[in-house]
């Protein structure tokens, strides 16, 4: 099983290079599959590699969707 998660493109380091912003956590990811990203798009990430842009409200939505499947499964999170 795959799992691409969207990132927030805070910072362009190259031209196939980017910082993104993982729930909080910055990577260094390549845009190596990707053209015209800028910084505030919104990308999915797998295994390093940013795949597509992905819409803003699709990307909250998706991670809103993670955190509660993460606190759901957690027995100490105050839900």
């Amino acid at each position: 099983m795959c799992l691409a998660i969207p990132a927030c493109v805070e910072e362009i380091v190259s031209e196939d290079c980017a910082i993104v912003n993982l729930s909080g956590i910055r990577r260094e990811v390549s845009l190596a599959l990707m053209e015209n990203v800028e910084i505030g798009d919104y990308v999915i990430v797998h295994v390093g590699f940013a795949l597509q842009k992905i819409d803003p409200l699709e990307a909250q939505q998706t991670l809103a969707m993670f955190a509660k499947m993460q606190n759901e499964d957690d027995p100490f999170a105050d839900n």
